[in-house]
């Protein structure tokens, strides 16, 4: 008798998950060390960054478009960004990823710019901005596009950030409540924009599954939640017996 065993091998499937997990956890963390690496630097050679923020309506300070989210006045304030940036940002690569850079791109242009119109006269420095646009764009694309796995981090976010909806207006004197807004608007929009666009794909039932390949669990219930008894079917070998 020869037992011939069957190599195992990683499936297609299983590499492709393991570059989407690295891409998804690579970036956040990326911009998150670009944020602590200015601080540093910042803090350590005794500089002060802070006229590069967004200063409103004056032509220099549109510069704080590109520079002022990873600006921060303290440790508080940037530890306080970092965590929830980098949450988002996991949540935006791995669900959204193929137009993730688009909505960094449009998000700080125009987190920056309503920022710059409609803020006080003072310096506009931070990642919230970007943060409460990440939050906004994340849940109404969620509920715009209808997909129960976006619907699920929509209600996440809700349950993990809904309560900083209040900082969006001018409770506390020192805190730029200007960019916060402006951020929750420029989400709205993009979710608005790529959501009519995203539904077709996700809501297509011919061509999307409603359960992932994995979860057999599932399989076990039709779209109306009804039980459906399923005879199991002669399992392939994974190995070849010659006698």
């Amino acid at each position: 008798m020869k037992v011939h065993h069957q190599n195992i091998k990683s499936s297609p499937s299983h590499d492709k998950h393991d570059k989407k997990l690295s891409y998804y956890i690579f970036y956040p963390l990326l911009m998150v060390f670009l944020m602590w690496l200015i601080f540093w630097v910042e803090d350590t050679f005794h500089l002060n960054f802070n006229r590069y923020g967004v200063y409103p309506r004056r032509w220099t300070g549109l510069r704080g478009i590109v520079f002022s989210p990873f600006i921060h006045a303290g440790f508080s304030h940037i530890f306080n960004n970092s965590i929830p940036l980098f949450v988002l940002l996991s949540f935006l690569f791995y669900h959204y990823r193929r137009i993730a850079w688009r909505i960094l791109f449009w998000g700080f242009l125009l987190t920056g710019l309503l920022t710059w119109i409609i803020g006080r006269p003072s310096y506009h420095i931070g990642m919230s901005g970007i943060n409460y646009m990440l939050i906004s764009f994340l849940f109404f694309s969620g509920v715009l596009i209808g997909y129960y796995r976006l619907i699920a981090v929509s209600l996440i976010v809700v349950f993990l950030y809904g309560s900083l909806i209040w900082f969006m207006f001018p409770l506390v004197k020192h805190m730029s409540w200007e960019g916060h807004l402006s951020g929750f608007v420029a989400g709205l929009f993009l979710a608005i924009l790529y959501s009519s666009r995203l539904k077709k794909h996700y809501q297509n039932k011919k061509k999307v599954k409603m359960y992932p390949e994995d979860e057999v669990f599932l399989k076990h219930f039709d779209e109306n939640g009804n039980f459906i008894e399923m005879t199991e079917q002669n399992p392939q070998k994974n190995e070849t017996l010659d006698e």
